[in-house]
């Protein structure tokens, strides 16, 4: 990446538990920013504690975007995500802010630097008559029925991966072609290259597995099981995303009866564990324009790229 184009917004990925919306606060602090929320669990509403959204005492300090503002109830897509980030881009302009896009979704992110495909709305009866068809049949006929229809997406698909076969099955359904060929087709990206600059957090592993921990441990402590207990009387779609946040599930099992408290903790911090190192490879193969740094030395070198990128000439 060129360092020396001026930039219209900083991007700052990286796992969970890394440090990110400290080192957010102080870049907006100190650079006149706006955060940007860019994780796909902390739009929800209802998961204040369970996904680590910013403290309000945090909102306070500086504004904070598209956290919260997302009902549980509905299936959030990366699409409706870059349409709203549009929104606050372009408001972030015309006020002088600084754009600091924080999360650890990688989907958001290269949706935002590389643009993303369009799949058109799919109706609610379809979405509803799958959803009826994988409880009542389960995953492997639906996924026979997908691999007579769209063979190429149920190639490409781990055949318990109940959501995406469900997804790949309402698209061909809905629009007569399959997902593949959707995303052959998109949007430009809302950050073209050489307009950002981009970090990723990268902390040792072990040190951050601790911290994950210690934090799940903390979220409990501040009242999470009780978030969870009041998202679980609403009696929602267990296939809708929020119902899938990392611990959601196994607390919902310890609310009915299913786990010890405890075991719903080790199965929580596990699964935010095994997240984390997904995030690693996953930006690390598909978002190359991330600079690789450790958490203490973030500080420096954002500070240091956005002041070069905003000297004249």
């Amino acid at each position: 990446m060129n360092e020396g184009h001026p930039i219209k917004a900083v991007l700052i990925a990286g796992p969970t538990a890394s440090g990110k919306s400290a080192l957010a606060l102080e870049l907006a602090l100190s650079a006149r920013g706006v955060v940007i929320n860019a994780d796909s669990m902390q739009v929800y509403r209802d998961l204040r504690i369970i996904t680590a959204r910013p403290t309000q005492d945090e909102e306070a300090r500086v504004s904070h975007r598209l956290y919260g503002h997302v009902d549980a109830a509905v299936n959030f897509s990366a699409g409706a995500w870059v349409t709203d980030a549009a929104k606050i881009l372009q408001e972030a302009e015309a006020e002088g802010r600084l754009p600091i896009f924080i999360g650890g979704t990688g989907l958001y992110f290269k949706a935002l630097t590389a643009g993303l495909s369009v799949v058109p709305p799919i109706p609610a009866e379809i979405r509803e008559d799958v959803r009826a068809r994988l409880e009542r049949n389960g995953v492997e006929a639906l996924h026979a029925e997908l691999a007579h229809r769209d063979p190429s997406s149920a190639e490409r698909l781990n055949l318990r991966d109940r959501t995406r076969i469900a997804r790949a099955l309402e698209v061909v359904e809905a629009t007569g072609r399959s997902l593949l060929d959707w995303h052959h087709e998109g949007q430009p990206p809302l950050l073209p290259k050489d307009s950002f600059r981009a970090v990723f957090l990268a902390p040792d592993r072990e040190e951050l597995y601790a911290r994950i921990d210690a934090r799940f441990d903390a979220m409990l402590g501040a009242g999470a099981l009780d978030e969870v207990e009041r998202l679980a009387a609403r009696g929602l779609d267990p296939l809708l995303p929020a119902m899938k946040a990392h611990g959601v599930p196994a607390l919902i099992r310890h609310l009915r009866g299913e786990l010890s408290l405890e075991e719903a903790a080790k199965i929580g911090r596990a699964d935010t564990r095994h997240y984390a190192k997904r995030q690693f490879t996953w930006f690390r193969h598909q978002l190359p324009d991330f600079v690789w740094v450790r958490p203490e030395e973030a500080t420096d070198w954002l500070g240091a790229a956005v002041n070069a990128a905003r000297e004249p000439g």
